[in-house]
């Protein structure tokens, strides 16, 4: 037989242990402390430091090589035409005395002052006579002699030329071939002076 309901306080001694309860409006079997459902706990996660050293195999931070791999600056060749020491028979841009050096401003310079006198038919008078007198002892002199004198026989030939036409057009032309005498023949001068060669432009090789 069933057996009736007891009134409260009889019988059971009531020794079952409390339920846990949390504060709030709402009780729940777990304490308030207690981790979320699945979560891991505080030892789930690796220690740090845990990582793997890098090797020596990787590039360094930012993925540029490291620095030092381009040549040395200043490797260019000389110009071609040129010799290593970057002038006519005298290293270092000097002449082996100074009576060559005489020379080649006489060859430069003469063959200005020349279209000048002449109006320009005899600009190659001076480095014609530098030479002659000092072109076969001393090959830096020949070699700027060589380079006005040809210039100027050019230069020569055509002021020689216009000088007929010239008449019928107010002598423009043969001004400005004196004008290109003179003033190429200066520059030369000057840069020779300096120990420098110097390439006229617009000129010819009639002697080699």
């Amino acid at each position: 037989m069933t057996e009736p309901p007891r009134p409260p306080g009889s019988g059971d001694s009531g020794n079952y242990p409390p339920e846990p309860t949390s504060p709030g409006p709402f009780p729940s079997a777990e304490p308030p402390t207690a981790p979320l459902s699945g979560a891991p706990g505080p030892a789930g996660y690796p220690p740090a430091g845990g990582y793997p050293s890098p090797t020596g195999d990787q590039p360094p931070s930012g993925g540029y090589p490291p620095a030092g791999g381009y040549p040395p600056p200043g490797g260019y060749p000389p110009p071609s035409g040129y010799p290593a020491g970057g002038v006519y028979g005298g290293p270092g841009g000097g002449y082996a005395n100074n009576e060559d050096k005489t020379w080649a401003l006489v060859a430069h310079f003469g063959g200005a002052l020349g279209a000048l006198v002449s109006f320009g038919p005899l600009g190659f008078v001076g480095p014609l006579v530098a030479y002659l007198a000092r072109g076969q002892q001393s090959p830096t002199v020949r070699a700027h002699a060589l380079a006005a004198l040809n210039f100027q026989i050019l230069w020569s030939i055509i002021a020689f030329v216009l000088l007929f036409v010239s008449w019928c057009l107010l002598f423009l032309p043969s001004i400005a071939v004196v004008v290109i005498q003179i003033l190429f023949g200066i520059i030369a001068g000057i840069k020779a002076n300096e120990g420098t060669p110097y390439r006229y432009p617009m000129t010819a090789n009639f002697i080699k």
